[in-house]
């Protein structure tokens, strides 16, 4: 049975990532990319599905123990897990080894203390865990091969095949190394290279601390902010710049919920966020790629603005559900790619926008076909920014007049027109400041609620949400504007759970609500760290240094957020780990930095 959400750890080599259980089992992993099929889809199902796990050996049968500690080593996506056993200690290193070959996990067990009996328990299983791959020995390496794709397994360790699971025991005592080292590669080709694990742990563990070194955050909570840093780059494709929203798909929003959606795919909106906090961190290469891999996803068709793409820039993502796998703790369907793609939603132009806005003004090397693309954008908003869309939440009922779409079709206007007035483009100025105006109007006309002194979800209507916190964030209306104060505290009378988070909306519980879904899904994390942003930016900032502060306390013990909290259940769920989640969490650290609420 699959862990808890936040019992997972996360390694990666910006291709593709892994999730390591507390027991030492791999329980998710995609090969060669983040949008792959799994070889190990335990995660989604049962270890029938497909595993990895490296612990001491227990009694046959016996569920495996969670490891005493874990820790990343340092600064870094290096995961160091260690057992006591009556018998001693040990220690069991996880990485993924940064690339331009053959992908690899590799996994080093290391004697600390006395003598530990191990085990190490692999069973791949292809194509989300439906395909059993022909595993067989070529010379002293184990391949695993299936169609076109074939997995590598190196170890100096004894391996033996049951039960279709290939099996290794072993012991080690304080200074032995046991290495084991999975790589993939097309089934047609050589077989990948001999690897050498202890040359790629160093050079991994050189790479993050280098790549670290460019963080320009100080601040109080740097710790939170590096390892939020860290998990973005993580999440980042590095072939093409593009980033994906989780490396996970279907981790359900409620347990036992029909909400799980595959997120292994570049958002507009989660990647410009994204963007965004890279540039006032430091990181202007990351924001580079992203640009570019932006001005190849719309190249030739930015009239036709996808809401994401896949990570080179791939237009089809069209959904299915995997009905062999039952879904986490029964939570199904399980889903891959995302029928989303093909909605409207009109604050992807604004949150784009901005981003290509923030890189003008931080001083990004100029491109001219970014100038061109946000003139197209605006070309096209000019004639349907007040059409209804879907809205950020990508709701799968009847389309809206969002409020905050509206808002961010005003962004994207607004730093067009400053595009132009610094003189880096051209457009029609005067003709634009009126339609600037015209949406501004249209917004505080009607999607504010005069008698309740708040903005609403859209227009005409009664709810709130979530991302209205965005308003002030946006420049829309100024923080001390009691339309703005209004909204904030109406969020935190009617959708704020008991414990101050936020949640994106109401939800109809067994009927179908405004986003056309059943069930109910947990507290949203980033909308908890927004309203954080606007308590600071109106003056409560203590208050907003508590309400982050306990969105720390919400993070695994690496450091690690899922997109949702259940406060009920009092857990994480949603994909995981969730750009989305530390995005924020990053803004809002050099938020309450700047206006001195340094917490202590």
């Amino acid at each position: 049975m699959a862990g808890r959400i936040e019992d997972y750890a996360l390694i990666g080599d910006m291709q593709t990532a892994a999730l390591v259980c507390r027991d030492g089992s791999v329980d998710w992993l995609c090969l060669p990319r983040f949008d792959s099929h799994a070889v190990f889809a335990g995660l989604l199902g049962t270890e029938e599905h497909g595993f990895w796990r490296v612990g001491p050996a227990g009694p046959e049968g016996a569920p495996a123990a969670p490891a005493d500690r874990r820790r990343y080593r340092g600064d870094s996506l290096i995961l160091e897990s260690e057992w006591d056993t009556p018998r001693g200690t040990v220690r069991v290193t996880d990485f993924m080894p940064p690339r331009d070959g053959a992908p690899q996990l590799i996994r080093i067990v290391e004697g600390v203390s006395g003598r530990v009996p191990m085990r190490s328990s692999l069973r791949m299983r292809f194509s989300y865990g439906r395909v059993v791959p022909w595993v067989h020995k070529v010379g002293e390496r184990t391949v695993a091969v299936a169609g076109p794709d074939s997995v590598w397994l190196d170890t100096d360790a004894e391996t033996h095949g049951k039960d279709l699971t290939t099996y290794s025991e072993f012991t080690v005592t304080p200074g032995d190394k046991i290495t084991f080292t999975l790589s993939w590669q097309p089934s047609h080709r050589e077989p990948p290279p001999l690897p050498d694990p202890e040359g790629s742990l160093e050079a991994t563990a050189d790479f993050w601390r280098e790549w670290v070194e460019h963080c320009t955050y100080h601040g109080p909570y740097r710790e939170a902010v590096v390892r939020s840093l860290i998990t973005l780059k993580a999440l980042t494709y590095a072939p093409t710049g593009g980033i994906v929203a989780a490396p996970t798909t279907s981790l359900p929003e409620e347990i036992g919920g029909v909400r799980n959606w595959d997120y292994r795919y570049t958002w507009l909106r989660d990647a410009a966020i994204t963007l965004s906090s890279m540039l006032r961190t430091g990181y202007r290469e990351e924001a580079r790629a992203w640009r570019d891999w932006l001005l190849r996803a719309v190249a030739g068709d930015p009239e036709n603005l996808q809401i994401m793409y896949g990570i080179a820039g791939e237009r089809e993502l069209g959904e299915a559900e995997l009905d062999w796998l039952p879904g986490y703790e029964n939570s199904g369907p399980v889903r891959v790619g995302n029928g989303a793609a093909n909605q409207l939603q009109l604050d992807v132009y604004g949150e784009v926008t901005e981003a290509l806005h923030l890189a003008h003004m931080t001083g990004l090397s100029r491109n001219d076909y970014a100038s061109l693309l946000q003139i197209k954008l605006i070309n096209y908003l000019e004639t349907n920014w007040n059409q209804p869309d879907e809205g950020i939440w990508e709701v799968r009922g009847p389309r809206r007049h969002f409020t905050h779409s509206k808002v961010m079709a005003w962004v994207a206007v607004d730093r067009t027109i400053k595009l132009i007035e610094s003189g880096d483009a051209d457009g029609p100025l005067e003709r634009w400041r009126e339609l600037r105006d015209d949406i501004h109007r249209d917004v505080c006309e009607k999607g504010y609620d005069k008698e309740r002194n708040t903005f609403t979800q859209s227009y005409g209507s009664q709810e709130l949400d979530a991302s209205l916190l965005l308003i002030p964030q946006m420049g829309f209306l100024p923080p001390d504007d009691k339309r703005v104060i209004g909204t904030i505290e109406a969020i935190q009378r009617e959708l704020s759970t008991e414990d101050g988070f936020v949640l994106r909306y109401p939800t109809a519980g067994e009927e179908a609500g405004v986003d056309g879904l059943e069930g109910d899904e947990g507290a949203f994390l980033a909308c908890s760290f927004w309203l954080a942003d606007d308590l600071a930016m109106i003056g409560r900032v203590d208050e907003a240094r508590k309400l982050f502060e306990k969105l720390l306390s919400l993070r695994n013990d690496l450091g690690l957020l899922a997109e949702e909290w259940d406060p009920r259940l009092q857990r994480q769920v949603g994909n995981f780990p969730q750009a989305f989640s530390h995005v924020p969490l990053i803004d809002t650290a050099l938020r309450l930095t700047a206006s001195g609420a340094y917490g202590g």
